[in-house]
């Protein structure tokens, strides 16, 4: 379920990005997929760890999201780790290639998923990378949020702390 109530499948999270980046921003954008892909996404999902986005001449390409071959595909299927184009309004290009250059910061999928009619969407993060120090104070802190949590649920008082 995404903020607005709006019911989504997820087919894939990129929970490796939160850890290793600081997401700054995050902007929904369309897919260009072939059509056993599409298939291939409802029968077994995909991959996206080591995936992330650039820019060329004007559009957003997606590298090394990982989508396996439809296993009724047969030579209908296209390479598994193929580039992919996003799809996004040029002022939203506009507004990243500039982010991208000026600022240092890079484009991360961060979700893949099915939206309400049935339309393969990305989330995609304009993100910083972490220093080795801000992951241990993340964790440091996530660590300690945990623990009171479970002190408060042995006590009988169920809250969550955020």
């Amino acid at each position: 379920m995404t903020k607005q109530g709006k019911q989504t499948k997820t087919l894939a999270r990129n929970r490796r990005a939160f850890h290793n980046y600081d997401v700054l921003d995050q902007i929904e954008c369309g897919i260009v997929l072939a059509g056993t892909e599409v298939c291939s996404l409802r029968e077994t999902g995909c991959q996206l760890r080591d995936s992330f986005a650039v820019i060329r001449r004007g559009e957003v390409w997606l590298n090394g999201l990982h989508i396996a071959p439809y296993s009724h595909g047969n030579i209908n299927n296209v390479d598994s780790e193929r580039r992919r184009k996003l799809l996004l309004h040029k002022k939203q290009i506009r507004k990243l290639a500039q982010d991208v250059k000026e600022r240092g910061l890079t484009l991360i999928p961060l979700e893949i998923y099915f939206n309400e009619q049935g339309i393969v969407k990305l989330q995609l993060g304009v993100c910083r990378g972490k220093k080795l120090y801000d992951k241990r104070a993340d964790i440091a802190r996530r660590d300690a949020r945990r623990d009171v949590e479970r002190t408060l649920k042995e006590r009988g008082q169920h809250t969550t702390l955020y």
